[in-house]
C-alpha cells in the first residue's frame, strides 16, 4: 500500500491544532446548545434595556397572539426559559421553544413537534417581547419578564389568549 494512501495515520497531530481549528470546535459545541439564537434574543433584550428611557409605552394590541399568550403564562412567576430537546429523535422536536415556569412545579411548553410553525410562532413572538423590553435576559438560557412586562400581562384577559395558551403542553416536575 502507498503510504499516500494509509488512511490509518492522521493527517496531522491534535498538538499542532491552530486558533481557527479550536474556534470551529467551541463554535459547532455553541451551535449545538442553539448559542447564536440566546445570544440574539439576549442582545435585543439589553438593547430594550437601554434604550427602555425613550421606549414608547407597549400596549397588548401591538402583540401577536403568541405574545400575548407568553405574557399571560408568565405573568404569576415571570420566569422563562428556551430549551431545546437535543436528544430528542424528530428534528421538530428538537428545536429550541419557549419554556415559562406556571408555578414551583408546573411548566408550559409551547412547542409542537407534529406542527413546527407552532414552536416557531412562539419563539418569534417571544424575540418580539425581547425587542419590546418585555423581557430581560438573566444568563445562559433563562430570561425573565421585566417589569413594564409583567404590568402589561396583568392587563391581558386570559380568555382572549386561551386557544394560544391550548397550544402548550403542561407538565410537573415529575414528568
Amino acid at each position: 500500500m502507498d503510504m499516500d494512501q494509509d488512511f490509518t495515520k492522521p493527517i496531522r497531530s491534535v498538538a499542532k491544532l491552530q486558533p481557527l481549528d479550536n474556534y470551529l470546535t467551541g463554535s459547532w459545541d455553541a451551535l449545538g446548545a442553539g448559542a447564536p439564537v440566546l445570544v440574539a434574543l439576549s442582545q435585543l433584550c439589553s438593547n430594550a434595556m437601554v434604550d427602555l428611557s425613550t421606549a414608547k409605552p407597549v400596549e397588548a394590541d401591538q402583540l401577536s397572539p403568541e405574545s400575548k399568550a407568553i405574557l399571560v403564562a408568565a405573568r404569576d412567576r415571570g420566569v422563562i426559559e428556551l430549551k431545546a430537546v437535543n436528544a430528542a429523535f424528530e428534528a421538530p422536536s428538537r428545536m429550541l421553544a419557549v419554556y415559562i415556569e406556571l408555578d414551583e412545579s408546573q411548566t408550559i411548553a409551547f412547542r409542537d413537534p407534529q406542527n413546527p410553525e407552532v414552536t416557531v410562532l412562539f419563539l418569534e413572538g417571544f424575540r418580539v417581547l425581547c425587542e419590546k423590553g418585555l423581557v430581560m435576559h438573566h444568563i445562559h438560557r433563562d430570561f425573565s419578564l421585566t417589569s413594564r412586562g409583567f404590568q402589561l400581562a396583568r392587563t391581558i384577559s386570559k380568555q382572549e389568549v386561551q386557544p394560544w395558551l391550548d397550544k402548550g403542553t403542561e407538565f410537573g416536575l415529575h414528568d
